[in-house]
């Protein structure tokens, strides 16, 4: 008789940040990526599940899970419209109940050690160093940075490059900052020329140029990645090439049918699932089916306080070995699990303004990230300055601040020093300038 699905349970988990990166997550607004849903599912033969949502990121919440009490996890497990938690329990029970790893479920195994990459979001060239070093303590071959006209990108893959062995190797997602292939190709051309650790670069315009990123992509000697499905892949094909690889992410179906029509065109792609180690175990279940998961995973477990497992996955040489024992192959850590548990997630910061230098001695400042990008976005000021720095301003109780901020809530607010001695004495000494 086959066992089915006799009870499901959510709830809810606010894992911080690990100090060294946890202000700058709050500046990117992305602290919210804390708020984890765990999902176990057991079955009437007594095999748990487990799964996680990373509630303001994953690709799909749980929603109605309880369609699945009372079948069979085999029959529901494809599904990827029950969220990305629940379709991983599924999985993991299944894996335990057939007593084999997740992988066989999946495809057959074409590698045992899948390439894995650190990751940050974006940061200063002084932090991003740290985080560097920190990779290659941890058996890092290769990161993923963030690469951004409010921070100074040469100076970062410079401070990077200068930490780092020589075989390290660095992905430069610019979520397409670059705005189009003109502005794109001189400063490509320079960071590769400069940095022969740049292997990829994500997104340097907008996925859906698809002319402007067929040009570019013959233009620069670095591979282009873009994600799966905004350029049809045989829209692509037909163009000559709008990029080099892929980037996949969502459920288990989505992924694996992907996977396939990569290994059908052979084009490489890496694997973005974010979340803490049940996330990863899975990408590695998935890379070790997929054969053209050549390029490293992405996850971001590395930077919780806790990755939720009993024993945290090791990496070697920039490759974590594909679990063998039955499901997703992980223990969790109900102790922490535990710990971390809370009834609602709660995400409120101080206020506080975000603050970019620009050369040429001009301040935006701005209320939130979402701000930021948007207005650079619409390429309100050129992406090739280098030196522009970014800092969080803390609310001091001052009338200055209480004001700028006033201001800046409606429009981001530019300011700049002014060059005669007296004026710019004051500017030092009052970092809220003067309207420009």
């Amino acid at each position: 008789m086959t066992a089915r699905i006799s009870s499901v349970e959510r709830f809810t988990l606010q894992v911080p940040f690990v100090d060294r990166v946890r202000r700058e997550m709050e500046r990117a607004g992305i602290h919210t990526w804390s708020e984890l849903e765990i999902t176990r599912v057991e079955t009437d033969a007594g095999i748990v599940g487990w799964g996680e949502t990373i509630q303001n990121y994953t690709w799909g919440r749980v929603e109605a899970h309880e369609r699945v009490i009372g079948q069979s996890p085999f029959a529901l497990m494809w599904d990827d419209s029950l969220g990305a938690g629940l379709q991983m329990a599924l999985f993991d029970a299944a894996g335990k109940l057939a007593g084999v790893p997740l992988y066989q479920l999946l495809g057959t195994k074409c590698r045992d050690w899948c390439a894995i990459s650190f990751w940050d979001h974006d940061m200063s060239p002084e932090k991003y160093a740290v985080e560097a070093q920190t990779a290659v303590e941890l058996g890092y071959t290769s990161i993923k940075i963030k690469t951004r006209p409010w921070f100074d990108v040469r100076e970062t893959i410079r401070r990077i490059s200068d930490i780092t062995p020589d075989h390290f190797r660095i992905d430069a997602d610019w979520n397409a900052f670059l705005n189009n292939a003109s502005n794109a190709i001189p400063v490509l051309r320079e960071l590769e020329d400069a940095f022969p650790k740049i292997k990829i670069f994500e997104d340097p315009i907008p996925r859906e140029d698809a002319s402007g990123n067929r040009f570019l992509r013959t233009q620069i000697k670095s591979a282009i990645a873009h994600h799966y499905g905004v350029i049809n892949p045989r829209e692509g094909l037909e163009m000559g090439g709008v990029c080099d690889g892929w980037i996949l992410g969502g459920g288990v179906d989505g992924i694996t049918s992907q996977g396939r029509t990569c290994n059908a065109v052979r084009m490489p792609f890496f694997l973005q699932m974010v979340g803490a180690g049940p996330t990863t175990a899975l990408s590695l279940h998935l890379s070790a089916v997929l054969t053209q998961a050549q390029w490293p995973t992405i996850t971001c477990h590395e930077l919780y306080e806790h990755h939720l497992l009993s024993e945290r996955i090791p990496v070697i040489g920039g490759h974590a070995r594909v679990p063998e024992t039955p499901g997703l192959g992980i223990g969790m850590n109900e102790d922490t699990l535990e710990r971390y548990r809370v009834d609602k997630a709660d995400h409120s910061l101080p206020k506080r303004l975000t603050k970019v230098v620009r050369p040429g001695n001009l301040n935006i400042y701005f209320v939130n990230s979402g701000q930021k990008w948007e207005f650079f976005g619409r390429g309100n000021l050129p992406v090739d300055e280098w030196g522009s720095t970014t800092e969080l301003i803390d609310d001091d109780g001052s009338e200055q601040f209480a004001d700028l901020y006033r201001r800046a809530s409606a429009s981001p607010v530019s300011t700049c020093f002014r060059f005669e001695p007296s004026a710019l004495a004051v500017q030092i000494e009052n970092p809220f300038g003067y309207d420009a």
